[in-house]
C-alpha cells in the first residue's frame, strides 16, 4: 500500500471558496486589479507558513533551520534575486509557535523591514556565512551565527530538541554542532509541507504554464532549417522575460542526431529538414515553476519518428489516466516501460526519462514517480498535488526520439492538465 508521512493537516480547500473543481482553473495574468479577485498573496503567505508550522509540530524536531532558498521563500515569502540560489548566504529559523527569523544578505534585511509588512521587523536580520567557502570558516562568521541561533533556541525553550536542517555548507554544519545543536534531517519535514498546493499556488503554476504555451507556438513558427538550437533558446528566454518570468532556469533544445541519447542541454547545432527536435522550458512566475516538454518535426517526419511519438504519447496518456486521489505512485510507474524495453541497461541509467515529479517553488518536489523508486516505495497521490509527467521514446532509426511532458493538478476525482500546447499528435513545424 502507498505510504505517506503523517502531516495531512489543512487541505487547500479549507476556508477557500474558490476551490471549485467544477470551474476552470485560473490563469489570472500578471497584475493585480480591483475588479477581480486574483492571486491573494497574503492568503498564500499565510497558507505556506501554516503548512510549514504544522509539519514541524507533527515531526520529532523542535525547530527548522533553512538554507535552501525555496524553503526560505516558502516560510517567509522573501526573495532577493536568482543569483542567491547557489550561494548558501541566506538562512531562516522557524519554531512552530513563532514567526520566522530571516538572515539576509546585507541591505536586503533593511529592505525587508521596509517592504515585508508580514514579517516582524526585528526578525529581519543581516547575516552572511561562507558563500560556498569563499569566506573561510576561520573568519568566525559561521561560529558567531551558530551561537546566535543556539541562543534563540534557548530563548524559545527548544534548545534541547532536534533542529531540522535542510542543506548547508559542511563547515556551517560543523559550527552548528559545536554550538550544541542536535541536527536532524529537516528537508523531509519541509517537503512534506510543500506537497499540497492551495488555489493561489495552483493559479501561479497555471499562469506559468500559460506563458510556456505561448513560447511553444513561437517555436512551432520559428523551427526551420538554418536556425540553431541556441537561437530558439535565446528567443524563448526573451519572450519569457517579456511576459513576466522571474527566472528562466533552463531551456533544453535537442535536435536531430542529438535526440538519442538525451543530453539535457542545448548547443549551436543547425536545425535541418526532417529533424525530430524536443524542448523543455523550465521557468518561474512569482517563483512557481514549469517543466514542460514538447517534440516537433521540422518540415516532414519519417515513419520511425511518427512511431516513436505515438508510443511516447501512449505511455504518457496511460499515466495521466491513472492520476486521482488514493492512487499509488507505484501504479503509475508500473504502466511505463522497463529500462530494458527502450534500450537502457537498468533503471538507474534510464532515470528521469519515464518520470514524474512535483512542481512548486522548486523544479523537483513530491511526489517523485519512477520505476527506480516508486515500485518499492510508493506514495499516495492526493488532492492539491501538482506535478509533471514526462515520457521518452527513442526511434528505431537509432538517433531520433520523442519527449513529451504534461503538468497536472490533482482534483478531488481525477486530474486537470494545465499544459495546453497541442501534443496529441506529432506537430510538424513549417511542413513541406
Amino acid at each position: 500500500m502507498p505510504t505517506h508521512p503523517p502531516t495531512t493537516v489543512l487541505r487547500p480547500e479549507d476556508g477557500d471558496p474558490r476551490w471549485n473543481w467544477q470551474r476552470a482553473l485560473p490563469a489570472p495574468g500578471h497584475s493585480g486589479v480591483d475588479f477581480e479577485t486574483r492571486v491573494d498573496f497574503r492568503r498564500l503567505r499565510d497558507y505556506r507558513l501554516h503548512r510549514a508550522q504544522a509539519a514541524l509540530r507533527t515531526s520529532d524536531c523542535s525547530a527548522l533551520l533553512l538554507f535552501d532558498v525555496n524553503n526560505i521563500r516558502y516560510v517567509s515569502a522573501t526573495k532577493i534575486g536568482e543569483w542567491e540560489r547557489d550561494k548558501y548566504c541566506r538562512f531562516a529559523l522557524l519554531v512552530a509557535d513563532r514567526e520566522p527569523i530571516v538572515w539576509d544578505f546585507g541591505s536586503a534585511a533593511v529592505h525587508h523591514r521596509l517592504y515585508c509588512d508580514w514579517l516582524d521587523p526585528s526578525n529581519c536580520r543581516a547575516g552572511v556565512l561562507g558563500m560556498r567557502g569563499t569566506i573561510p570558516p576561520s573568519f568566525g562568521l559561521m561560529k558567531a551565527h551558530a551561537e546566535e541561533i543556539m541562543a534563540l533556541l534557548r530563548d524559545a525553550g527548544v534548545a534541547a530538541g532536534k533542529v531540522g536542517v535542510d542543506v548547508c555548507e559542511t563547515a556551517m554544519h560543523f559550527a552548528l554542532q559545536e554550538a550544541g545543536l542536535h541536527i536532524a534531517d529537516g528537508q523531509q519535514i519541509i517537503l512534506d509541507a510543500r506537497e499540497i498546493k492551495n488555489i493561489d499556488e495552483i493559479a501561479l503554476l497555471n499562469q506559468a504554464a500559460a506563458m510556456v504555451d505561448g513560447v511553444y507556438h513561437m517555436i512551432w513558427e520559428e523551427l526551420k532549417p538554418g536556425v540553431r538550437e541556441s537561437d530558439i533558446v535565446a528567443r524563448a528566454n526573451a519572450m519569457l522575460y517579456a511576459m513576466g518570468s522571474d527566472d528562466v532556469e533552463a531551456i533544453n533544445a535537442i535536435s536531430g542526431e542529438r535526440c538519442n541519447p538525451h543530453p539535457h542541454n542545448f548547443t549551436d547545432r543547425l536545425i535541418r529538414p526532417g529533424d525530430q527536435a524536443f524542448f523543455d522550458v523550465l521557468q518561474a512566475f512569482n517563483g512557481y515553476r514549469t517543466c514542460y516538454y514538447r517534440t516537433f518535426n521540422v518540415g516532414r517526419a519519417s515513419a520511425a519518428q511518427h512511431d516513436a511519438y505515438r508510443r511516447c504519447r501512449d505511455w504518457l496518456d496511460q499515466a495521466i489516466a491513472l492520476i486521482r486521489p488514493g492512487v499509488g505512485t507505484d501504479q503509475v510507474a508500473a504502466v511505463w516501460p522497463a529500462a530494458g524495453d527502450f534500450g537502457f541497461p537498468d533503471e538507474r541509467a534510464a532515470f528521469g526519462l519515464q518520470f514524474g515529479h512535483g512542481l512548486g517553488l522548486a523544479l523537483h518536489e513530491r511526489p517523485i514517480i519512477s520505476r527506480l523508486v516508486s515500485l518499492d516505495h510508493p506514495m499516495e497521490i492526493r488532492t492539491g498535488m501538482v506535478f509533471a509527467l514526462e515520457t521518452y521514446c527513442p526511434a528505431t532509426d537509432g538517433f531520433s526520439a520523442a519527449r513529451i511532458e504534461e503538468e497536472v493538478v490533482v482534483t478531488d476525482t481525477g486530474c486537470r492538465v494545465i499544459t495546453h500546447f497541442p501534443a496529441e499528435e506529432l506537430p510538424i513545424a513549417n511542413a513541406y
